[in-house]
C-alpha cells in the first residue's frame, strides 16, 4: 500500500471540501478569491490560515445583541428620548441633504437621529484624557468602559485608581476589555480592579482551542460613558503612547469626541449588548436609570447638535459602518477629507471615492507617512495609482504617526469614531463611529484636517508613476493579499 498517494488523495478531497466552504460562507467575492487562491497554492498553510483567520462568524450570530433582547431595549430609548427622528428633520433644515444617511441607519441598525447634544472636539491624548479624568471624578451613579487597548502604564493605572475610588464611592463600574488588546492589564491591573469593587471581563477571552479564530474578531470599540449623559468615543486607547509629552519618542496624531446629550444613549445600548455578551453572570437589565433624560425639555442652539451612530461587528446583518460611509461619500457635493491610519479600501469604497472626484468633488486623502504595519501600508499604496488618476489628492502624514479616523464631507457632515477603511474594521471587528450632523463641528474638524496638511506631503502622481518597478510589484502583491490583512 502506497501510503503516500493516499495522503495526497486524502488532502485533495480535504482541499475541495475547504475551498467549498470558503465559497459558501465567505460574504465577499474578492475575499473568496483570495482565500481560494491562499489555500491552493499555499499548501497546508493557507487551509490552516483560513480556519484561523477566515471564518465568517455573521451568519452565525455568534455574538448575537438578542441576548439582551435589544427590541425592547431600543423601544424604550425611544420612549425616553420622547421625540422621533422625523422630528428632529424637521426641526433641523441643514440636515435635509443628508436625509438618505439618516434612513439607512435608522432602518438598517434602527439608530435613531438625535439632537439636544453638545459636542466637544478632542485632539490627541493630552486633551483627551484630563477631561475624561475629571468626568470619571464627577460620576454620581455609573461609569461603563468598554477598550481595545488598555496598558498597564502611568494614564492606564491613573484612571484604574479613579474608577476604584468611585466603586468604593457606590458608583457601579463596569468595565469591558478586548482580551487581544488589553493582555498587559490581566495579571496585575484587572486582579486589583476586581478587588476593588470594579466589574472588570475580557470581551471574547482568547482561549487555546480555537485560539486563532478568536483574535481574529476582535472588539475595536473605545467607550466612556457616565451616568447615562456623558460620553467619549473616537480613535483614542488608553495608554501613555497618545499623550505627546516629550517622554514618547513618536508623536502620535489621534482625534476623540466628547458628547453630553441624548446622543449617547445608543453607545449605551451596544454597551449593554456588549456586557451582556461578555458577562452573563451580571447581566445588566434594560432599566431607566441608565438614560438620563434631563437635558431634553428645552432646546439650546448652542448644544443642539444631532447626531447618529453607526455600529457593526460580526453580529451585523450588514456591514453598516461601511454603507454608512458611503453613502456620505455619495451625497457629497463638494469636498470630502478623509483620515485613516489603515487604508485599505476595496472595490466598493475605492469606487465610491474615484466617482466622486471624477464629479467634480474635492477628494482628500491623509494617511501615515510611515505606518507601524509595514505590510499594511504597502498593501495601501496599492490603491493610489487609480486614485491619484481619478483626482484624489493623497497626502502623507509626516510628524509622526496619524491613527485618527475621521471623514468631513461638505462642511455639514462628519465622522469620528473608531474603524479604519480597511476589510478588518468593516468586516472583521467590532467598531462604531459617531456621525455629527452639524456645519460648526464639521468646520472645526475641517480645520484640523487642514491643519494636518501643513505637516504632511503631497504625493506626486508623476513622481508615484515612476517609482520602481520593484515597488510596483511588492504593492500589487501585497494588495493582492489585503483582504486577509
Amino acid at each position: 500500500m502506497n501510503w503516500t498517494i493516499i495522503i495526497e488523495l486524502l488532502y485533495v478531497v480535504i482541499l475541495i471540501l475547504v475551498c467549498l466552504r470558503i465559497i459558501y460562507d465567505t460574504r465577499s467575492n474578492i475575499k473568496t478569491l483570495a482565500y481560494l487562491l491562499f489555500a491552493i497554492f499555499v499548501p497546508v498553510v493557507g487551509i490552516s490560515f483560513y480556519f484561523s483567520f477566515g471564518i465568517n462568524y455573521r451568519k452565525r450570530k455568534m455574538y448575537s445583541k438578542k441576548i439582551i433582547n435589544d427590541e425592547r431595549l431600543l423601544k424604550r430609548i425611544h420612549y425616553i428620548i420622547n421625540f422621533s427622528s422625523q422630528e428632529v428633520l424637521k426641526r433641523k433644515k441643514n440636515i435635509d441633504n443628508e436625509k438618505e444617511l439618516v434612513r439607512l441607519l435608522l432602518n438598517n441598525d434602527v439608530s435613531p437621529l438625535i439632537g439636544h447634544n453638545e459636542v466637544k472636539l478632542l485632539i490627541n491624548g493630552e486633551n483627551k484624557f484630563p477631561l475624561v479624568l475629571q468626568a470619571l471624578k464627577n460620576a454620581k451613579h455609573h461609569i461603563h468602559i468598554e477598550y481595545y487597548i488598555y496598558e498597564n502604564d502611568a494614564i492606564g493605572n491613573e484612571i484604574k485608581n479613579v474608577l476604584i475610588e468611585k466603586a468604593r464611592q457606590g458608583v457601579e463600574v463596569r468595565f469591558l476589555y478586548d482580551d487581544f488588546g488589553s493582555r498587559s492589564i490581566q495579571r496585575k491591573l484587572v486582579p486589583e480592579m476586581r478587588r476593588n469593587g470594579v466589574e472588570a471581563y475580557p470581551f471574547y477571552k482568547i482561549k487555546f482551542a480555537p485560539f486563532a479564530n478568536r483574535l481574529n474578531y476582535r472588539n475595536h470599540r473605545k467607550i466612556i460613558i457616565i451616568d447615562g449623559e456623558a460620553a467619549f468615543v473616537g480613535g483614542i486607547n488608553i495608554s501613555n503612547r497618545y499623550i505627546n509629552d516629550g517622554e514618547e519618542k513618536l508623536f502620535w496624531r489621534d482625534t476623540h469626541l466628547y458628547i453630553h446629550g441624548p446622543g449617547i444613549f445608543y453607545l449605551q445600548y451596544l454597551f449593554m449588548c456588549d456586557w451582556n455578551f461578555c458577562a452573563p453572570k451580571s447581566k445588566m437589565d434594560a432599566d431607566f436609570k441608565y438614560f438620563n433624560t434631563k437635558f431634553i425639555s428645552s432646546v439650546n442652539s448652542a448644544k443642539d447638535v444631532a447626531i447618529q451612530i453607526a455600529a457593526s461587528g460580526p453580529d451585523s446583518d450588514h456591514p453598516s459602518i461601511l454603507y454608512s460611509i458611503l453613502q456620505a461619500i455619495n451625497l457629497a457635493k463638494e469636498e470630502i477629507l478623509i483620515t485613516s491610519p489603515y487604508f485599505i479600501p476595496g472595490e466598493s469604497l475605492t469606487d465610491a471615492i474615484i466617482v466622486a472626484s471624477l464629479s467634480g468633488v474635492k477628494v482628500k486623502l491623509l494617511v501615515p507617512y510611515t505606518s507601524d504595519s509595514i505590510m499594511v501600508n504597502t498593501a495601501a499604496q496599492s490603491y493610489y495609482d487609480e486614485l491619484l488618476k481619478a483626482g484624489v489628492e493623497i497626502y502623507l502624514y509626516k510628524k509622526g504617526f496619524i491613527h485618527a479616523k475621521t471623514f468631513v464631507a461638505d462642511s455639514n457632515v462628519s465622522i469620528v469614531g473608531t474603524a479604519n477603511m480597511d476589510y478588518r474594521s468593516f468586516e472583521l471587528n467590532f467598531e462604531v463611529n459617531a456621525i455629527i450632523y452639524d456645519s460648526n463641528f464639521s468646520n472645526e474638524l475641517r480645520n484640523a484636517f487642514y491643519e494636518d496638511l501643513q505637516f504632511s506631503e503631497k504625493l506626486n502622481i508623476t513622481d508615484w508613476e515612476n517609482r520602481s518597478l520593484y515597488k510596483k510589484i511588492i504593492q500589487k502583491i501585497a494588495g493582492l493579499l489585503s483582504p486577509l490583512l
